[in-house]
């Protein structure tokens, strides 16, 4: 018997009992769709954090307080108030770190924010630089929308200013202009003098709902700190982050007094190793849950075989009388492998079909409600895998009932009632 013979009698034979089909493939489209969802929107989810950390600019580099954390024990051994205001200056001397364009010190924390009867939960963040205009607004890429930024001067007489995000403005002022009206933060009155527009997540700043100040105000009235949570350095070319990096960590351990690397209390991160990081980590959870999904399609290869096993048991007459006019037993088992993997393929493709429209349905819900640049994937490779997995576990647990129904006696079987 010919392999187009074999097919075309398998499809026959599943169409005979086309609903006990059906729910043989129940268990491999849900597996396939679920390892699609979670491909596709982990994908998203990837595309989308890397776009936010990358938003700071590819010559950002950050200098974090604290050592770097390589494993859970690492946590506790944190210097959260390593840099100070001598750092900062060392930074921002040319003698030190030459390819630097700018450096700005941030602190951040919450605070509740009213005016008049309104009140709004914020993340205050102070920036701004004592010796340059400009560089808060250049780092971060933000720019009022009504008003102006505060100053130098400013930044260096402590001012009580603040530029607000655009969900600050909406719900503390509505439609009216927010500049020049004061708002109290922590008990300190500020006044606004710019606000934002719309602008979202830059790396991991949300600057709608932030309220903006001078590091100065922020770190003595608003927060009580005399250090500084980062240290942002912008380098002035692509080529020159290598030597920004070096730069920055001898100055800081020269400050420190440390000679032993592994002994520092701050670490430093551009925006490619942040981007590197957060891309090996999403990989990995999407892998895992992908793994988890697939637990599925393995209770659906287990419920093939019962299902092929059942079939077997009732079409016995049918395999003793094809044997009785000829047909072998290779001719039986590939009859039966033939209509396990044709189940799983279709299986898997109606998974993908599924996983794909979900997937597609939830982006535009993320979109929509989440206000966020979410994009849609096709996980390409997914699929391809899903089809080669879909047709694995056809084969693997369809051996046994074919291999079963191949060796029935022909005489036993045609007795069968």
């Amino acid at each position: 018997m010919t392999l187009k013979h074999s097919f075309k009698t398998a499809l026959s034979g599943l169409r005979t009992n086309r609903s006990r089909s059906a729910l043989t493939i129940l268990g491999i489209v849900i597996g396939i769709t679920a390892i699609m969802l979670v491909l596709s929107l982990g994908a998203g989810a990837q595309n989308l954090i890397l776009e936010q950390v990358q938003g700071m600019g590819s010559k950002t580099v950050v200098v974090i307080p604290g050592r770097q954390p390589s494993g859970p024990s690492d946590f506790a051994n944190v210097f959260l108030d390593s840099l100070k205001e001598r750092d900062l200056n060392s930074l921002q001397s040319t003698l030190n770190v030459p390819d630097a364009k700018d450096v700005m010190p941030v602190v951040f924390g919450t605070a509740r924010t009213a005016y008049r009867n309104e009140t709004y939960q914020v993340t205050v963040l102070g920036g701004g630089n004592k010796k340059q205009d400009g560089v808060m607004e250049e780092l971060f890429d933000v720019h009022p929308e009504r008003g102006t930024f505060f100053t130098v001067a400013d930044v260096q007489s402590k001012a009580s200013l603040a530029v607000i995000g655009d969900k600050v403005r909406e719900h503390l002022f509505g439609d009216t202009d927010p500049v020049g009206k004061k708002i109290r933060i922590k008990g300190n009155m500020f006044t606004v003098v710019g606000s934002l527009g719309r602008k979202g997540q830059v790396s991991f700043f949300n600057f709608d709902d932030m309220v903006l100040v001078p590091y100065t105000t922020a770190g003595a009235y608003l927060l009580g700190r005399k250090y500084f949570d980062r240290i942002i350095v912008s380098a002035d070319s692509e080529e020159h982050i290598a030597t920004v990096v070096s730069d920055i960590e001898t100055v800081i351990r020269a400050n420190h007094g440390i000679t032993n690397p592994e002994k520092d209390d701050f670490f430093v991160e551009t925006q490619a190793d942040l981007a590197e990081r957060l891309k090996t980590i999403t990989t990995a959870l999407t892998l895992f849950l992908s793994g988890v999904a697939g637990i599925s399609l393995f209770v659906g290869g287990v419920g093939i075989m019962n299902i092929m096993l059942v079939s077997v048991t009732e079409r016995t007459r049918e395999i003793g009388l094809r044997k009785a006019v000829g047909a072998t037993n290779k001719d039986i088992l590939t009859q039966f492998l033939l209509e396990a993997v044709i189940l799983t393929l279709f299986g898997g493709a109606i998974g993908i079909v599924f996983g794909s429209s979900l997937s597609f349905i939830v982006s535009l819900a993320i979109q929509r409600f989440a206000l966020m640049t979410w994009s849609f994937s096709f996980p390409y490779i997914g699929a391809l895998l899903g089809l080669l997995v879909s047709a694995a576990v056809g084969l693997v647990f369809g051996l046994y009932p074919a291999r079963r129904a191949s060796r029935l006696n022909p005489i036993d079987a045609l007795r069968h009632e």
